[in-house]
Parts: structure tokens; sequence; C-alpha cells
């Protein structure tokens, strides 16, 4: 019987362990879209216990704590942390074959030497273990230790980019921070507070936002201000991808109208608005060789009362319908018949969606390899079998050797092993193919894709 997570965690071939070991285990990592607070890497940000660093701020580890009935207050509330890290502890048992439970143990052994099992039992000696090596692990050591090469975090069009000025002058940090454009509260019309953050961009930008036009060259001047900063990125949590054609006077009316009078749009009309928004937006990346990122398909706040309780990224998202066909490819074609589409990549956190992105993508490839692309697994996707399955699909239906890979999607500095868990899948994917005869036992042939796809395609993807 194997250890767990031993130094072939997940290789079960002798051609996958070559690939992991030989080609891929120690490559930088490109993390090319996170939710890290730029200014605790500016700071340098020391955590005060395992608790703070492992349970602020990630929802995946609360589902868990809430699915074993950890009362509130050991989950987001006011317990002392030592509370709150035993009673994540004792959910692990029955974690098992969920992916958190790998990534905390991948973390505690990579991070802290902790190489025992989580559980109630050991939940004190690894309390102590953790937090005596967080003494000597501020969040740059962290990400140094991780070989990071670039972050880009998650940044909205208003930010004053602070944190993002200060790394640029400090030599001493590790990675290469660079700000990501997430322009959601801009193109999300219906959702509350619009109006109050259309009056916050205009501050940012410097001029008044009135109509359409004004509104687009604020989102012009704070892209200029992200393009100085190093931005190459953008992304857009969406509902759903908007494909309203032919409708830019409702657009320009369901603008004005909120302005004006706080009266929101009709579904129509704030499609129509989407639509016009995120043509626009798409085009500018164009310009200026920008990356557009589409996630979409998460039910968001499903449970009212405690998103009233505690706001939004809580974890009470789930997943939603899967995409309109009709409506992505319509976008997509709305930016191809002007040569306006930037390079692209596609999420879904639908998983029904994955042949269908992966054969939508094939229609609009040209000018580089992998222009569109289908992104990891994502979210409550991102286990073994989500990321096995998205691999095989791109596989399937367009070239994997063109992947860009994975990513953290994460608001936690130890996330980083989950790079290593990805890289692990995919070698043991590779490796049982050429186990099976189904592809050639080609050690240069797979090694170089698997370094490709963990971290080559994304060094020239994103041209860093």
């Amino acid at each position: 019987m194997k250890t767990f997570i031993d130094e072939d965690f997940l290789l079960k071939t002798k051609m996958a362990k070559t690939l992991y070991h030989d080609y891929v285990e120690n490559l930088p990592i490109l993390d090319y879209h996170c939710h890290i607070d730029p200014m605790e890497i500016a700071d340098d940000r020391r955590f005060d216990d395992i608790a703070q660093a492992w349970l602020g701020g990630d929802h995946y580890k609360w589902r868990l704590m809430r699915a074993n009935g950890v009362e509130e207050r050991l989950v987001t509330g006011d317990a002392p942390g030592w509370e709150k890290f035993r009673a994540f502890a004792q959910t692990m048992p029955k974690a098992l074959g969920n992916p958190v439970y790998h990534w905390a143990h991948l973390e505690l052994c990579r991070y802290f030497g902790y190489e025992e099992v989580l559980n109630g039992d050991t939940a004190e000696e690894a309390w102590q273990v953790c937090n005596r090596q967080l003494k000597t692990l501020p969040v740059r050591e962290i990400i140094r230790r991780s070989r990071v090469e670039a972050i880009v975090t998650t940044d909205d069009p208003a930010d004053d980019l602070k944190a993002h000025s200060r790394l640029r002058e400090d030599a001493s940090c590790p990675a290469k921070v660079l700000p990501g454009w997430r322009p959601d509260k801009a193109v999300n019309i219906t959702k509350a507070g619009f109006r109050e953050y259309i009056g916050r961009l205009s501050e940012a930008a410097g001029i008044a936002i009135t109509d359409f036009d004004s509104l687009k060259e604020a989102l012009r001047l704070r892209m200029d201000a992200f393009d100085a900063a190093g931005c190459g990125v953008s992304d857009h949590g969406l509902d759903y991808v908007p494909y309203m054609p032919g409708h830019e006077k409702e657009a320009q009316s369901a603008l004005a109208a909120i302005l004006k009078t706080g009266e929101l749009p009709a579904p129509e009309a704030a499609e129509a608005y989407q639509f016009e928004l995120l043509r626009f937006l798409a085009k500018e990346y164009a310009r200026r060789g920008w990356v557009l990122q589409l996630h979409y398909g998460a039910l968001r706040n499903t449970n009212s009362r405690m998103f009233d309780r505690l706001g939004p990224d809580t974890g009470y998202d789930s997943i939603g319908k899967s995409g309109d066909p009709e409506r992505i490819a319509g976008f997509l074609n709305s930016l191809e018949i002007e040569d306006a589409l930037p390079k692209t990549i596609l999420y879904s956190l639908n998983p029904n969606d994955n042949a269908m992105l992966d054969s939508i993508i094939g229609c609009f490839q040209k000018d580089c390899p992998g222009k569109l692309q289908h992104g990891a697994a994502w979210w409550f996707n991102d286990t073994k079998t989500g990321m096995e399955e998205q691999l095989k699909s791109l596989a399937n239906l367009s070239l994997l050797g063109n992947f860009v890979g994975m990513l953290t999607d994460s608001r936690s500095f130890l996330s980083y092993t989950r790079h290593e868990y990805f890289r692990r899948i995919l070698c043991n994917v590779l490796g049982t193919w050429a186990e099976n005869g189904e592809v050639p036992a080609d050690e240069k042939l797979l090694g170089d894709m698997a370094r490709a796809i963990s971290y080559g395609n994304a060094k020239e993807y994103f041209k860093w």
C-alpha cells in the first residue's frame, strides 16, 4: 500500500514519475490570476498564527467546516485562532476525497515540514509546529520558497494601485507583482451600488461620467494607468456572456437612466449595456495586447440570510447554468469580424461546458499558438477529477500542448501547492497514456509538453 503524500503522490506510472521529477517539479510558478492583496506583499505581512494564514478568507475550508456542523463563530466569527484551527482539524477526517484534504496536507508538508495526518488528535501538535515556522515565514518568504516568478492580482479600475507602485520600486520583492484589470462593477449595471461605483470611477479617472462616451473615456484613462503599472491581463466575472448586437441606443439609454434617476434597466437593456461595454473593453485589450479572461457560470449568494450577515465571497456561491453557446460564440464573432478579438481565456464553473468551450475556441484560433484558451478547471472544478476532465476534453478537441496551465484563483499565500497538485495530475495523465500505448513512450516528447503546459506556454502567452 502506498504512503499518503509521498514523493510519488498521484503518479501511478514510471513515465509519470519521470515527467514530474525530471521535467516540472522545480519549475517556477506564473500565477496569472489570484485574489491575494498586493498590499500584504508590499508590507511583507507576517501572520499571527496558522488559523489567520490558513482560514482567513478561505471559503473552501469554511464550506467544509459548515458541512460538519461547525458553528459560524468558529468559521468566520470572533473565536480564538486555536479554536478555529481545531474545528477545522476535526473536520478533516470526513473530507477524504475532497481536494482540500490534499491541499491542506501538501501545505503542511511543504511550508511547515509537518508530515502527520491532520485530525483532532494531532491538531495541537500541528498548531505548535506551524506557528513556530510562521515566525520565519512572512509572505515574501512564502513566495520565494514557492518559486513564484510572477503574480497577477485582482484590481478594480478605481484602485489607486499604491501597492503596485511600491512593489515596482522594491528590488527585494522575489516576484514580479502586476495588477489585473477587473471591471466587474462597471459592467454589472443591475447590481447594488452601481451608481455609487460610477462616482468612484469618475473620481479616479478625473472626469465626470455622464453618459456612455464619458464612461468609456474614464475606463481608457484608468487602463492607461494600469498599463503603466505593467498590467497585461483583464478578468471578468460574469453571470453569463452577453450577446445583444444592434442595441447600442438601448445600452446608452440604460446607462443614462440609472445615472440620472437610479432606475434599473430591463433585462434586455441591461444585457445590451453589458454587451456594448464588454465589446469596447475587449477592443481596447486587443489594441493594448492584453489578455481577456471571461469567468462565468457561478450562481452567487444563494443563501440570502447569510449573504446579509457576512456579505459576498464567504462560501455561499454554487455552480450555475451551463453557458449559452450562441451567446459565447456570438460575442467572440462580433469582435473577430472587426479583427479585434484579443487573446482570450474562457472559464465555465459548470463542468458540462468543457466540450462546448473546446469546440468554440477552435473556431477562432489564429495569429499565435493557442490564442483562444479553455481555462484551467476553476473553483468547484479544481479537483483531481475536474482537472483530469478538463485536460482530456481539451486534448480531445484542441491542442493540449498549447494550454497555458494552472492558476491559484486564491486569497491564500499558501495555495501555491495547487500548482504542484496540477502538475502531478498532468504528468499522471500523460504517463498513463504512454503506459497504455495511446501516445509514444517518448520521454522528451512528453517531458517537453509537460514543461510547456506547466510554465513555458504561460510565459510566452502573457509575454513575461
